[in-house]
């Protein structure tokens, strides 16, 4: 049999589809899953595959089945078990191998590894892959950072298996070392965003205008069809509709309100901290699925607090004000991208990737947990200005901001006076309203920041300033 274009570690749910969609591309690709027994199970399964799949039970035997320069995809857990893998596989490699870390590695771990390689004849790809168990089987999108040499030896597997949309491939080089696994970061920080964003609208319908589930389902299935036309409004109004079949029940009202998190919203949250830019409804997002996690202290704080005492949420023109849902949504998801691509403007200045903004749109169409049709028009939009300073002030972004912004505001209004939580809406508000203002209130805070720390100030009649400006009285 004829070498193996690819290699892939892991035969776990992900590392299995993931091997399956390379095999049915027309790629031969060997396998080594740490447990020859899974090994051996994974290839009986393959069926038609298996003819392009190459079952390995050692490392040396797994190597040797790859073509020079070899590219291993490692589909394990992030963290530790990476690097313990790696350090089994250096020494079968040759010079121009490429150890490919396809999880959920946190970026600043893929630059260590990346360095940890650059003088040892190997190199590393950090590939960010996106679109979940379904994605990995039938076209994930897949977000690359590596040298531009190692993303050529391997561009021509991954441009088969991963997503289309409307013919163009949804993957791309987007630069050196962390790069692709900062932009996958950063889409599940936009992701963490959407998804609470669509919770607390839900939460407006079920707890505001006590609408059922199913109720709920068609109002978003209706949104599916317009402009928020997305896979996360898509499968709301799936979810919504399911029935348990225990209890017959809205499946959706069986479920405890705790979310989990696997880290990676955290990290959105940390790096846009680090670089000093607003990501406010990634960090709401954050801190709402912490505070799910409290259902005990939640329960308790109920019966010592009490909920707010507010008038039931009466609404005149039912229609009118479900219009209203759906453009503050939109005008929340607007805020959620315009500051996540500003977390990677920042980054790429920050280490050197020069990221392609367009791109990264584009390759966010199809496969990805956060695919929708909006995705094509912030493609547009920085195609067309790319050296925007941010998503809200390209010329199509502003005119959207400007349509939705009463209804956001109306919205968290009616939420905030009925005691209804929506901190990521709420948090879309105020960033739209603090990015455009002007003149804000830090000279307030610029003021006490001098009379307590001799920090000095900047001017606004541009006169040369220096500190204690109001005397020793203030300062002294």
């Amino acid at each position: 049999m004829a070498q193996a274009e690819i290699g892939l570690i892991g035969l776990g749910v992900m590392g299995s589809n993931l091997a399956l969609n390379i095999a049915e591309k027309g790629n031969t690709i060997a396998v080594f899953n740490r447990t020859a027994a899974r090994t051996k199970e994974f290839y009986e399964e393959a069926g038609d595959l298996k003819g392009r799949i190459v079952p390995c039970e050692t490392i040396e035997e797994f190597v040797t089945a790859i073509r020079p320069p070899r590219p291993i995809i490692i589909m394990i857990q992030a963290g530790a078990a990476v690097d313990q893998q790696m350090e089994l596989l250096r020494p079968h490699l040759e010079k121009n191998d490429i150890m490919i870390d396809a999880g959920n590695a946190n970026f600043r771990d893929t630059m260590r590894r990346f360095d940890a390689l650059k003088d040892s004849g190997l190199t590393f790809i950090g590939m960010g892959v996106s679109g979940g168990e379904e994605g990995a089987r039938h076209g994930p999108s897949i977000m690359v950072g590596g040298t531009e040499d190692s993303w050529k030896r391997v561009e021509k597997v991954l441009t088969s298996i991963a997503a289309k949309y409307n013919g163009d491939p949804c993957v791309a080089w987007l630069g050196e070392n962390g790069a692709g696994h900062f932009v996958k970061t950063i889409h599940n920080g936009i992701e963490y965003a959407d998804m609470q964003m669509i919770a607390e609208i839900y939460g407006i319908l079920r707890d505001g205008l006590k609408m059922s589930a199913s109720e709920i389902s068609a109002v978003f299935g209706e949104w599916n069809k317009g402009r928020l036309e997305s896979y996360l409004i898509e499968i709301t109004a799936t979810v919504l509709a399911a029935k348990d079949p225990i209890s017959g029940n809205a499946m959706v009202d069986m479920i405890l309100d705790k979310a989990g998190q696997k880290g990676t919203g955290k990290w959105s949250a940390i790096e846009a901290q680090n670089m000093g830019v607003p990501a406010t409804g990634i960090e709401a997002a954050v801190a709402v699925r912490s505070i799910s996690s409290f259902k005990a202290e939640r329960e308790a704080a109920e019966k010592i607090l009490g909920l707010p005492a507010v008038p039931e949420l009466k609404v005149a023109d039912r229609a009118a004000f479900l219009k209203d849902l759906e453009s503050a949504l939109l005008a929340g998801k607007i805020g959620a991208y315009a500051q996540g691509f500003a977390v990677m403007s920042a980054a790429s200045k920050e280490y050197g990737w020069n990221l392609p903004m367009p791109t990264i749109a584009k390759i966010w169409r199809a496969g990805c947990i956060i695919r929708s049709q909006f995705l094509d028009a912030i493609t547009s939009a920085f195609t067309k200005t790319p050296d925007a300073a941010n998503l809200i002030v390209t010329p199509a972004f502003a005119d959207m901001v400007k349509e939705t912004d009463g209804a956001l505001r109306r919205v968290v209004s009616a939420a905030a006076l009925h005691g209804l939580p929506v901190p990521a809406l709420a948090s879309a508000l105020g960033y739209f309203d603090s990015y455009r203002r002007g003149r804000g209130t830090a000279n307030v805070i610029q003021a006490q920041r001098d009379f307590f720390g001799a920090h000095g100030f900047d001017r606004v009649d541009g006169a040369d300033s220096h500190h204690g400006p109001w005397g020793s009285g203030l300062n002294g």
